[in-house]
């Protein structure tokens, strides 16, 4: 390609958003062409900048700008130091990776932050080193080529609401120097952080209360909504937002296909609000996903927005000006361990239904768990017509899901427990959740507990979207309670979920009359399945049935001539189901012929009964 089809390259993906570019950039930073000037010049340099082997990527996915779409993408959620040590120790296990059918790897905070002050990552000192004992950004780029090589996209956090206190900006605005200090929140007293408190909520009201932070040395106060060593900026500062999204497209050109924007409903303050989801944080997310229009066509951006429906779907954007790509189905997790824990299936439908009634357009990440807690973040309000009120729900769920209760078979532990306002929420693997830990420990029925964890993920392979696996969970990794002799991770207890991978329980996985092999020849059969079967497309129709029964959640898809009726059974005693439809079907599962005017599923058990219409 000649250097004159370049810029021309450049020049017609800049000309179709420049009007709005311009105006949504001026209008937030009230008409400042200098700093307008500069972030022009900067996404030229940027794509100027940008490794030709990742502009061809670029093209290709701009001629299918859906494709991310479908139904063949299947995610993977790991640590690196967890999974291989390192950036280059991921490269080597590219096959077991691919053995997974993983397709999406997402790759958690791995960028410097301070040993015991990084809140996992989250606390980032330097956008542009990583983490010396994972490697390098050179590792980087060669694992993506890798991955790329492979058809495996690569998703990375980008971490843009605060910087660690030790990153340059806040050590040089620490020391004094006004510039810096107006990149960040400083106050010289604390009268208007007090004024602030009385309507932002906090984050962490046990471990790091309150958004406002003494910095002795600068003798001022600083913003700190998550913990006091994360410095938040401030996006009404040009500089903030310019720099920032260089940032973010220095990792894209390090081969990051997917950004994900940590804690993006945060990223806009305003005295006398709750500093959530405010209108500016919109544009800004808007501004920068026509910047990746413009640079990295081929980029994804993935909103980190762990709230209800209502405030999540805003950040889709439009369809004339679209912001996220995708999103994460936060409140179906959640529903997914209260349903485990009642065995009622009526909250996880009445949360369907609202998700079911959305665009087509939009993609959701599904997960069964992540490298977070568990919230209790249900719709109270609907619960309260089965006598459910909010604190003793939350007790039973909890006490259920650490096995507390009589009889539970689950294996978990508390979060930020607050027993003053019982809120506390919940860590623990997938396998233990399910009891797979208690049932090796002879105190659970293994079979039934195997079940249930192939069932759920049967259940996320049947939404549409992007399902994603935590590492481990391919081969029903166990609580690792290791962590309580580590003093830098015993009080936080979502370590207990992100243990080192198991790789003599990964050598299992092939191992006839294992559980791992139970587990990982499952998930591997749904991932075919799911890519075989067009009726698992996004583009897909996609209702509830009415299964008659506050045990069995029923799913209905259709696409293109193809009719799926999906049946999960929330309970651990078997369900007979009665549905309304005479035609004959196919168990995917079983690849028997059935009818689903009389189904039995077992407990725990699901099916997916397929139709092929002529």
């Amino acid at each position: 390609m000649s250097n004159y089809s370049w810029e021309t390259e450049f020049a017609t993906r800049f000309e179709r958003h420049a009007d709005e570019l311009k105006w949504l950039y001026c209008e937030l930073y009230h008409g400042d062409m200098q700093a307008y000037r500069y972030f022009t010049e900067m996404i030229y340099r940027c794509w100027q900048q940008r490794p030709e082997a990742l502009k061809k990527i670029d093209r290709a996915r701009e001629e299918y700008p859906d494709w991310y779409k479908g139904h063949d993408l299947v995610g993977m959620l790991m640590y690196v130091n967890a999974f291989a040590g390192n950036l280059q120790g991921v490269r080597s296990k590219l096959d077991y990776i691919t053995d997974c059918g993983v397709n999406y790897l997402h790759l958690m905070p791995l960028l410097e932050s301070p040993k015991g002050r990084s809140d996992g990552g989250y606390a980032v000192s330097d956008f542009r080193k990583v983490q010396p004992e994972l490697g390098t950004m050179e590792d980087l780029y060669a694992l993506a080529s890798d991955c790329h090589e492979r058809g495996i996209a690569v998703c990375l956090d980008f971490v843009m609401n605060h910087t660690s206190e030790d990153h340059e900006w806040a050590r040089r605005a620490r020391a004094g120097e006004r510039e810096y200090q107006s990149r960040y929140f400083f106050y010289d007293n604390w009268e208007i952080p007090n004024a602030y408190e009385q309507t932002v909520p906090q984050v962490f009201p046990t471990t790091a209360p309150g958004n406002f932070t003494w910095c002795p040395e600068a003798g001022k106060v600083v913003m700190t909504t998550f913990y006091p060593y994360q410095w938040d900026l401030n996006y009404a500062n040009p500089t903030v937002f310019n720099d920032m999204t260089e940032n973010m497209l220095y990792l894209c050109n390090h081969g990051v296909d997917i950004v994900r924007l940590d804690a993006v409903p945060y990223i806009w303050k305003a005295l006398g609000t709750p500093c959530r989801n405010l209108p500016q944080v919109h544009t800004l997310v808007r501004l920068m996903r026509m910047v990746c229009e413009i640079v990295c066509p081929g980029t994804l951006l993935l909103g980190e927005v762990v709230m209800e429906p209502s405030k999540v779907v805003p950040y889709f954007g439009t369809v004339e000006k679209p912001e996220c790509h995708l999103l994460y189905n936060v409140t179906t997790m959640a529903s997914i361990w209260h349903t485990v824990a009642t065995k009622d299936v009526r909250l996880l439908r009445h949360q369907l239904e609202q998700v079911f009634a959305l665009p087509k357009e939009y993609a959701f990440l599904n997960y069964l768990r992540c490298h977070d807690d568990i919230g209790w973040g249900l719709d109270y309000g609907f619960l309260s017509q089965f006598g459910q009120s909010e604190i003793p729900h939350k007790k039973f769920l909890n006490d259920f899901l650490t096995g507390k209760w009589p009889g539970s078979p689950a294996r978990g532990e508390l979060y930020n427990d607050d027993p003053r306002l019982g809120d506390a929420r919940l860590c623990g693997t997938t396998a233990s959740l399910c009891g797979i830990e208690a049932g090796c420990q002879g105190e659970a029925d293994l079979a039934t507990a195997i079940n249930w964890d192939i069932m759920l993920h049967a259940f996320m392979f049947t939404l549409s979207g992007i399902p994603v696996l935590y590492s481990g969970d391919e081969i029903a990794q166990e609580n690792d309670y290791s962590y309580h002799d580590d003093p830098l991770k015993a009080e936080d207890s979502r370590y207990l979920h992100r243990g080192n991978l198991d790789w003599q329980k990964a050598e299992r996985r092939h191992q006839d009359n294992t559980v791992e092999n139970d587990i990982f020849d499952a998930i591997r059969r749904q991932e075919q399945l799911r890519s075989q079967y067009r009726v698992f497309d996004d583009s897909a129709d996609t209702w509830l049935l009415d299964t008659h029964s506050d045990h069995v959640l029923g799913i209905g898809r259709y696409c293109q001539g193809e009719k799926l009726l999906a049946l999960f059974n929330f309970s651990d005693e078997e369900q007979s189901v009665w549905l309304d439809d005479r035609a004959d079907y196919t168990d995917l599962w079983t690849g028997r012929e059935c009818s689903p005017m009389m189904v039995h599923l077992a407990p725990g058990g699901f099916m997916w009964l397929h139709r092929q219409y002529v």
